[in-house]
């Protein structure tokens, strides 16, 4: 899956456009190297995302294309 797309259907981040922007200016890390909005994640991929001064740190358990808000927190983990 796109790495733009699974951070909005995990509602990491919650416009596929803001996700792509982030992408885009080299805020978002999957296994510690820069990538795209076009990246494919997989299971065990380690994000991470700076927000500012804040830097969020995850581990995807699961992958799925469509998810109920009461399935999200099932889909990643928080690394610190």
């Amino acid at each position: 899956m796109r790495l733009d797309k699974y951070l909005k259907i995990s509602r990491i981040i919650k416009r596929r456009s803001v996700a792509n922007e982030a992408c885009d200016a080299g805020r978002v890390t999957v296994n510690g190297k820069v990538s795209k909005a076009g990246a494919e994640v997989k299971v065990g991929d380690v994000v991470e995302i700076q927000f500012g001064n804040r830097l969020t740190k995850f581990e995807i358990l699961e992958v799925k294309e469509v998810v109920r808000k009461e399935e999200v927190a099932g889909m990643y983990r928080m690394v610190t």
